[in-house]
């Protein structure tokens, strides 16, 4: 006999699955909304702006001016017609006289984002600092300069040479034209060719920063020193006369650095062969004097004058080549052989570091290269040897004034290079 059937149980046992059921999907639903929820929020996009513009409101277009490209031709491809480009030129030529755009300078054109893309505003930059804005919203178009902010940065380096002054400053990130700064400085008491590895130095300068950001070179150099031969020589910036703003470098005792005679006619040159009277000469092959001192360079490096005076030879000869000659006083005469050009005539006064002629291989000569030729009261002498007249030292209140200005730096000077 069959057993009656129990729906009670089996319905009490189907609401349990079921609402066992809707709570799973229930949670399943749950975890889905809240992931969907994470997918969709993002990190509100941080707007560019940039000479005054926020970029998200225009189409932009950057590019250089480009051979041939004037401000109207600019404009007028930019769908602008003859007529008001004339209009525009002349209400903006108060503030931006259009001639002055230059061939490879960038400019930037903010225009609208509708279906018209109209030209809304033109900006050009003639250097990294400044940047001239037309603005053409209105019926009347309006321009002005502005110059991006900058940003002083001072900077400390130092340590021992591991190669040339041009390298240690590039692996320290530093421009090169800081090298020509610095050898300028010391040029009448250090031949940096002379430096060694090994040598000690210490820089202390700062540098500019356009915008906070974007590095535009070394404003000014603070303090220094090099181990030369053996011996410190500091370098500090003084103002001696407040009023003039001509700055001059002296060294830890006051002393300039600024002596008669530049150390050598060349920068970053090498001596190729010295001042004797027995030498092998490499074109004639034979044994003679050589009164002067060769410093190797490449064709068309600038010859400098050691001091100032007056021209008093140029010309050609088949041993001297192209020569410039200079008197500097009654007492000392400088002589510069086998140049490719001469820049300089007879009779004109040249100034210290003036560059008089370039560097070439004419008349006897094996390669490019200066000679340079020293005389003291009408006879040759070796220039490495002599001992040259240096210039004024600081006195009285001036070198009072000097000492308390450079107290600081000397001491941060020495404490980089442990001395």
């Amino acid at each position: 006999m069959k057993q009656p059937l129990n729906f009670p149980k089996k319905i009490k046992s189907l609401k349990k699955a079921f609402l066992f059921i809707i709570l799973l999907l229930s949670i399943f639903s749950c975890n889905k909304t809240d992931e969907k929820i994470e997918t969709k929020t993002t990190k509100p996009k941080t707007k560019k702006v940039e000479f005054g513009f926020n970029y998200a409101d225009f189409n932009i277009v950057n590019d250089t001016i480009s051979k041939g490209d004037s401000f109207g031709s600019i404009l007028q491809s930019q769908n602008i017609g003859d007529k008001k480009v004339f209009d525009i030129v002349e209400q903006v030529k108060d503030s931006f006289d259009v001639r002055t755009i230059r061939y490879n300078k960038p400019f930037t054109l903010l225009r609208s984002k509708n279906k018209t893309n109209k030209l809304q505003v033109f900006i050009y930059q003639p250097d990294a600092l400044s940047y001239y804005v037309v603005d053409l919203r209105d019926s009347i178009a309006k321009a002005y300069k502005k110059i991006k902010p900058v940003t002083l940065k001072r900077k400390i380096i130092g340590g021992v040479l591991k190669s040339s002054l041009s390298e240690t400053l590039g692996n320290e990130s530093v421009e090169t034209a800081l090298a020509s700064r610095i050898t300028k400085v010391f040029s009448w008491s250090i031949d940096f060719f002379k430096l060694k590895k090994g040598d000690r130095y210490g820089l202390i300068f700062t540098e500019r920063f356009i915008n906070g950001k974007t590095y535009d070179g070394v404003e000014e150099l603070e303090a220094a020193f090099f181990e030369y031969k053996g011996k410190i020589i500091y370098a500090f910036p003084f103002e001696r006369d407040t009023t003039s703003g001509k700055i001059e470098y002296y060294d830890n005792e006051g002393k300039t650095l600024k002596n008669f005679f530049l150390k050598t006619p060349i920068k970053f040159s090498r001596i190729t062969s010295r001042f004797t009277m027995n030498r092998f000469h490499p074109v004639q092959h034979t044994w003679k004097a050589h009164k002067g001192t060769d410093y190797a360079a490449p064709t068309g490096t600038p010859i400098s004058t050691t001091a100032s005076g007056i021209v008093e030879a140029t010309g050609y000869t088949a041993g001297n080549g192209n020569f410039v000659k200079v008197k500097h006083n009654g007492t000392y005469s400088t002589q510069y052989l086998h140049m490719s050009r001469i820049l300089v005539r007879r009779g004109q006064r040249v100034t210290q570091g003036q560059t008089i002629g370039l560097v070439g291989s004419t008349g006897l000569a094996s390669g490019p290269h200066v000679c340079y030729r020293f005389w003291k009261n009408g006879v040759q002498v070796d220039a490495l040897r002599l001992n040259l007249p240096t210039g004024e030292s600081l006195t009285g209140n001036d070198k009072t004034r000097f000492f308390k200005q450079i107290e600081p730096l000397k001491r941060e000077l020495d404490s980089i290079g442990n001395l």
